[in-house]
């Protein structure tokens, strides 16, 4: 690129490439060098400095940058998304650099370039996608056409609008019709861009009987747009989906295109869809966007260029309505925002564009086609041929589950039977999608709430492909790793009900209900001074717990044990995660309960000890204090005094008893010592109480963690064991008996030296010597005897 960089006659624009391929190059060669050292980056200052008076040079302003933009990696793990630019990003990074240095040249010069650069950037939008007769508009913000293009619809229904303004719009008021599926806040955006209150939006529903839920109903519409023409309002515009924001699916274009020109409304089209216009290969329902009166395009994310403007195509004839709407502009800054676009189509060339939008589409597909053989995956896209958006969630059926759980309403207020299972997949799906993204990142996987179908998941190859370099050996990998999480996800779903009847069952427990924790449950110990009414703090609560949560992860189970405050509460309680295996909930509830409850009575044996013990402590000042008011009576007070006391004390020494105290921690007294100096040993005292254990103790295996049921096997082997056991003790019977009729010389034969000590030979002995010495005739009886 260098060499070609040099043929180029005007310097400025041969040092401006050579400059941001430069730039690239070390923005580029910086990160990869951070990611090699594990960890060592840059540290970002962000408390701005003062201004070097005498400047910087363009090394250290790019360290600065780069410090900046790979700072905090560690905070944003998602930023890794950008990296992927390769050459064609440069082109349309190089579109913005140029943008400043063409504005500089003379009027003329600019005016035809500008207008060369827009004329072709539109003939090749036009052809690529398949629209005809239209004009272009560019803009950054996706929604700012869709609002240039209701500013535009105004201005044409309303011919007095330039003049009386918002009287019109008052006398009859304009109705935007948009689908329950669109994008969320796309209606309120509208009415703020364009000064419209609320009530102007109607938002249609989608099919509730027939044909795809997430399709717009074309005979409420109608309804919908008769209604308003009869209360005296304007049906003015209507927006149509070719992708939905969340599911994928495309609407009706071509029937809705009729209603529209019947009632005279214009329709807009958007969605990741109209990708597929550019292909050999287009459906029906996506063709007909081609007739619509206006369409929204978004190549930068399909092509993978970054800080690439979106486009609006639209078909209008009147030049002064569209440049009072605001569509097209004088100024050369406005025309020069295609730049970057017109660069990067030049770049990639035709075969590029269709290539990058038929791979996307070919990943779609083989995810598609990989995930309908695995089992507890449902795919909710139901035109698979035309949408090449992916939109799965893990589900599975309990044996006693409620078949209302297969169709749940559309107002999104399922029945209380259904609504627990619906939250639990919802949690589980949740969590699914985050080890999704952590583990595959280069899928790009994007988590939904969708209002009918619950939380699922998002693979968009066309939003995220060539941004993030995705290929097939991705998408394999992605059915692999989606398969090895199902075990954990059916295990758990099964064990959540069954755990929620045990807690239930057990005294002292509390079972918290939380929709949103992506495990068997969560669990909350109910203290004797536990009041439930209150959200106050409870501090005994929250050291109870955090004792047990430490008892608990001491197990080294396979279960993780966390702690949280609990939903809309401020008190404390177990949140159990996720079961890779079957496990024992009688066993885990259980010993949760137990635990808690001796740790509770520990703590409690502990107050009450403080307790005796600062009473014990008062009780021995006090006697302390009386032990010295009766020594003082029975010595006087002459001998108090230091000289005469210490004059009688030597005629007259005094025979004083000395009385000493010990404080028994286990009854709780003061005792007296005189036990001790008589007999020179410590009395027991009270035996302290035992400490409380569960009512059920089951022993494991060897190697078998807690909480897990016993295998079958186990069974086995301990009956085998049993019966072996049962053979030994006959075969000692036998051996026992033929000792009996043996003689001594028979039964012991010094040259047999055992190798080894052997269990069956010591029990063989001991019979022996019972057999030849019964009771009163043992000779080792008489050894001690002759001792003694």
């Amino acid at each position: 690129m260098d060499a070609s960089l040099e043929k180029i006659a005007d310097p400025t624009l041969a040092e401006m490439g050579k400059n941001l391929k430069e730039v690239m190059r070390m923005l580029e060669n910086s990160q990869r060098r951070i990611e090699e050292e594990n960890g060592k980056k840059p540290v970002s200052e962000d408390i701005p400095g003062p201004l070097q008076g005498s400047g910087q040079d363009m090394v250290s302003i790019l360290q600065l940058v780069q410090n900046l933009m790979h700072g905090d990696e560690d905070e944003e793990p998602q930023s890794a998304r950008i990296q992927n630019i390769g050459e064609q990003g440069h082109m349309a990074l190089l579109g913005h650099s140029l943008g400043a240095y063409i504005s500089t040249l003379d009027k003329e010069k600019l005016r035809k370039l500008t207008t060369r650069i827009l004329s072709d950037t539109t003939l090749w939008l036009r052809r690529i996608f398949r629209y005809e007769n239209g004009c272009t508009y560019f803009h950054e913000e996706e929604r700012e056409g869709l609002a240039k293009i209701c500013r535009l619809a105004i201005h044409s229904r309303y011919e007095d609008f330039v003049v009386d303004g918002f009287d019109v719009l008052y006398n009859k008021k304009p109705v935007i019709y948009l689908s329950a599926a669109a994008r969320p806040g796309l209606g309120q955006y509208l009415c703020n861009q364009l000064g419209l209150p609320l009530p102007c939006l109607c938002r249609v529903p989608c099919n509730t009987m027939f044909g795809s839920q997430h399709q717009m109903d074309i005979a409420f519409l109608e309804k919908l747009i008769k209604d308003d023409i009869e209360r005296g309002r304007l049906p003015l515009l209507l927006v149509a989906s070719a992708g939905s924001a969340g599911v994928g699916h495309t609407d009706k274009i071509g029937r809705l295109k009729e209603l529209c020109e019947q009632y005279d409304i214009w329709l807009h089209v958007e969605g990741v869809n109209l990708a597929t216009l550019a292909l050999g290969y287009v459906s029906s329902s996506v063709l007909a966007a081609t007739k619509c009166d206006s369409m929204t395009l978004t190549p930068g994310p399909w092509l993978g260029l970054p800080a690439v403007p979106a486009v609006t195509l639209y078909k209008h004839d009147d030049p002064a309505l569209t440049l009072v709407a605001g569509l097209t502009s004088n100024k050369p800054a406005d025309k020069l925002r295609a730049l970057p676009l017109w660069l990067s189509l030049q770049y990639l060339g035709l075969d590029g564009i269709v290539e990058r939008i038929k791979h996307a589409c070919q990943l779609s597909q083989r995810l598609q086609e990989s995930l309908k053989k695995v089992d507890h995956i449902k795919i909710l896209v139901e035109d698979e041929l035309s949408s090449p958006v992916v939109v799965f969630r893990f589900f599975q059926e309990l044996p006693d589950s409620d078949p209302a759980f297969k169709a749940v309403p559309v107002s999104g207020v399922a029945p209380a039977a259904v609504g627990r299972e619906r939250h639990s997949c919802d949690a589980l799906n949740r969590w699914l999608g985050e080890q999704l993204r952590q583990l595959m990142p280069m899928c790009g996987l994007t988590v939904l709430d969708l209002e009918v179908d619950g939380t699922c998941l998002q693979f968009s190859p066309l939003m995220t492909a060539a941004v993030l370099g995705t290929q097939g050996e991705d998408v394999d990998q992605l059915v692999t790793c989606i398969q090895s999480k199902l075990p954990v996800l059916t295990c758990t779903l099964q064990l959540r009900e069954e755990f929620r009847q045990e807690v239930e069952g057990t005294a002292g427990l509390l079972y918290v209900d939380d929709p949103n924790w992506p495990g068997i449950g969560v669990v909350r110990y109910e203290h004797v001074s536990d009041d439930n009414s209150s959200l106050k703090s409870d501090p005994e609560g929250e050291k109870i717990h955090t004792g047990l949560l430490k008892k608990l992860n001491e197990l080294e189970s396979d279960l993780i044990f966390k702690m949280g405050p609990e939903y809309k509460s401020m008190k404390s309680c177990i949140y159990i995660g996720m079961a890779s295996d079957d496990v024992d909930i009688s066993e885990l509830v259980e010993t949760i309960a137990v635990t808690a409850r001796e740790i509770e009575e520990n703590s409690r044996l502990l107050e009450n000890m403080t307790e005796v013990v600062r009473k014990g402590i008062q009780e021995a000042q006090v006697q302390l204090q009386k032990a010295n008011e009766e020594r003082l009576l029975e010595e006087g007070v002459l001998r108090q005094i230091p000289v005469v006391g210490s004059v009688l004390n030597w005629f007259s020494p005094v025979q004083a008893s000395q009385k000493g105290r010990s404080f028994n921690l286990t009854a709780g007294s003061l005792e007296s010592t005189e036990y001790t100096y008589v007999h020179k040993v410590q009395g027991t005292g009270v035996t302290p109480p035992p400490t409380p254990s569960g009512t059920q103790s089951k022993q494991r295996l060897p190697g078998q963690k807690p909480f897990k049921r016993a295998l079958r096997g186990s069974d086995a082997v301990s009956e085998t064991s049993s019966v072996s056991h049962i053979e030994d003790l006959e075969k000692v019977d036998q051996l026992c008996s033929g000792l009996e009729h043996s003689s001594p010389e028979e039964a012991h034969c010094p040259e047999q030296v055992p190798t080894a000590p052997d269990p069956m030979a010591r029990q063989t002995e001991t019979l022996q010597n019972k057999a030849q010495h019964p009771e009163g005739d043992n000779p080792q009886e008489e050894g001690l005897e002759r001792l003694r």
